[in-house]
Order: C-alpha cells, then structure tokens, then sequence
C-alpha cells in the first residue's frame, strides 16, 4: 500500500516551490530581513495568497476548498524549503480551525467566508493555553479581556486576532481597537513575525464552543504543531540538498569535499534520519482530519518533537559541510538554520511536548 502525497497535493506543493524559486530568492529574503523590503514582502504574501492557499481549510459552504490538514501540510513543506515570508500556520491553519471547530454557525458565517475571499486575516495566540511565563496570561471577564499574550503567530497587518488562555476559552479581538497593543518581538528567525499582545479592557468575542470545552484548544495546537513540523522538514530538506550540492562543487586537495568519506558520511546520515520524517508528519496530517483525538493527539505530539530533533540535527551538519562558508550572510544558509531553531520552540519545545505525549499514554501515572 503507497502513502503519500496526492497528485493533487503535490502539484499544490509544486506550485508553492515554483512561485518562491522564482520570486524569493536568498536575495530577496535578504531585504526582507534587513527591513527593506516591505512592498517586496507584500507582492509575495499576495502571489502566494493568488494560489489559494488561504481557503485550504475553508468548508465548501463558506468558499473554501474543504480540504484536509495534509493538504496544509504540503504546503508548509514547500513554505520551508523556501523559506517563504508568508503568514500560513497561524492566519490560515490554526484561524479557520478554531472558527470551524468552536464557532456557532452565526460566527462561522461571519468570519470564515472573508477568510477565504482574503477580506479579513487572523493572528493567533496559543502559548497561553500551552504554557504561560510566568509575567503573562490574559483573563476574561464581562466580555473584556485583560493581560499579556506572547508569541502571537502573524498579528502583523491581521485585522483580528484569535487568543486563548490557561483553561482553553478561545477569544476572537479586534487588532485596531482601542486597548490593544501590538509590540514586535525580536526573534533569529527574520523570515517570519511574532509579536506580544497587550491588552487593556478590550471588548472579546468568545467562540461559543470552548466556553466549556478546551478540547478544541488542544486540536488548534495539534494542527499548529503538525505544520511546524512540516515546515521543519522542508527546510531541512533544503538545508540537506544545499549540503549535497556544495560537496559536489567545493574542491579542496584536488578533489571535491564529497568525495572524503566524512563528507559522505554526513550527507548520508541527513538524509536517512529526515526520509522516515516525511511519512510521520503525513500521518500526523492524515490522522488529524480521520481518527479518534487521542491517536490523532499522540501523533501531532510525536511530529513535533521528533522533527525538531532531526531538524536541529540536520541544521548542524549541513552548515558543517559548508564550512566557514555556511556561516556567512553570503549563501543565506543560516535563514534555514534558525527557521528550525524558532519552529522547535514555538507551541512547546520538545521535552514539553514529549511530557504531554507521555501522559496520553498514561506513562507518568
């Protein structure tokens, strides 16, 4: 039996890879790491965008091609092959999942179409349900909403901007009302924004579901988890196919590097350790849309954390083979480096995720 991606997905993977090979290259996400490149990042959000990307998990009734998280998951691996500047995992994964899931129908009515037409954009904010510090957290009371929120996923330029605390209510805010302030944090990963919210008696919409129900929260995060891991594996898979071709060119002694047996060694153990990563994070995908919460769960869990390992690993030793050379602004090596960095970070590191996956399996009792 063949698993994998379908045609279908992996001409939509294609596509995404096509338009960033064409349109953002290391030079271009130089620019936009440097902060000059504002209207450059713009015309590629909306390239991007053009391929449809933002209705993937829209229900057919409200516009949407109501497709399943595995298409989502081709996409993010084309994201991070590419490194593509592109609001994804948070506006156009996690938003429409929580409105799908927790919405009632008047609020699923009201928000999900826009999405999908690119009338309105979600940032969203999970880390305090995941796991607080200790100087934030938000409260809810008399439809307000008070506190700090941290590492909020594409706020910038969102109009709304979705937000959970430590019990798993989901909150839906106005990003221009009066009371919120957004504040840019300064993060290794310049491809991408995270920000700090902080919030001041400001008017919250809650999503009807979650009232009495955190199990919603944990299946936004599940789904967020999965398209970090996928986007760790396309850029691991980049990092591991830039390795290979310098070995081919760089020469030292009158011979190419790749033809040293260490070299060789290197390559081949990437390569080995990322192949099984493919098949576990598409589970993870295929599982999240098909089977009970608590499989689907383990293995959003399981995704997460292992591809943050190999992923760290690859980011070393593909920087390695390059030598000094892979250190330096010039081949822009380190833009995938600290991509995996931040995404093995972001919705728990993996000792905190393999603590939750422990528990699903009752291994802490």
């Amino acid at each position: 039996m063949y698993f994998g991606l379908s045609e279908e997905q992996e001409s939509i993977q294609d596509f995404v890879k096509k338009f960033l090979a064409d349109n953002s290259t290391v030079d271009e996400i130089r620019k936009i790491a440097n902060g000059e490149g504002e209207e450059l990042e713009k015309n590629i959000i909306e390239g991007i965008l053009s391929l449809g990307i933002n209705t993937l998990l829209i229900p057919e009734k409200h516009n949407g091609l109501g497709a399943g998280l595995l298409h989502a998951v081709a996409v993010a691996q084309a994201l991070g092959s590419g490194v593509g500047p592109i609001p994804f995992v948070g506006s156009y994964v996690m938003a429409p999942i929580a409105i799908n899931l927790g919405g009632n129908e008047e609020q699923k009515n009201n928000y999900l179409p826009k999405i999908a037409n690119n009338e309105i954009r979600f940032g969203v904010g999970m880390t305090e349900f995941v796991g607080a510090r200790e100087d934030a957290g938000i409260e809810f009371s008399k439809n307000k909403l008070n506190g700090r929120a941290l590492f909020v996923l594409d706020a910038e330029k969102s109009d709304f901007i979705i937000l959970s605390n430590k019990s798993g209510n989901i909150f839906i805010i106005n990003a221009k009302e009066k009371g919120v302030k957004i504040n840019k944090l300064t993060t290794v990963d310049k491809t991408r924004s995270f920000h700090e919210i902080l919030l001041e008696n400001v008017n919250a919409e809650i999503l009807a579901l979650t009232e009495e129900n955190n199990e919603i929260a944990k299946k936004v995060v599940d789904a967020g988890r999965i398209i970090l891991a996928a986007d760790t594996v396309g850029a691991s898979e980049a990092m591991v196919e830039k390795a290979v071709t310098y070995s081919k060119e760089r020469k030292q002694f009158n011979r190419t590097i790749g033809s040293f047996q260490a070299v060789k060694h290197m390559c081949a153990e990437m390569a080995a350790d990322l192949e099984p990563c493919y098949s576990l994070v598409w589970q993870a995908a295929h599982s999240f849309d098909t089977e009970e919460v608590s499989s689907s769960r383990l293995l959003a869990c399981q995704s997460k954390s292992h591809t943050s390992e190999v992923g760290k690993m690859i980011s070393k030793k593909a920087t390695e083979v390059h030598g000094g050379m892979g250190f330096t602004d010039l081949l822009g090596l380190h833009y995938w480096f600290k991509r995996i960095g931040l995404n093995r970070q972001i919705l728990g590191a993996p000792e905190i995720v393999r603590e939750e996956a422990a528990e699903l399996q009752g291994f802490n009792q």
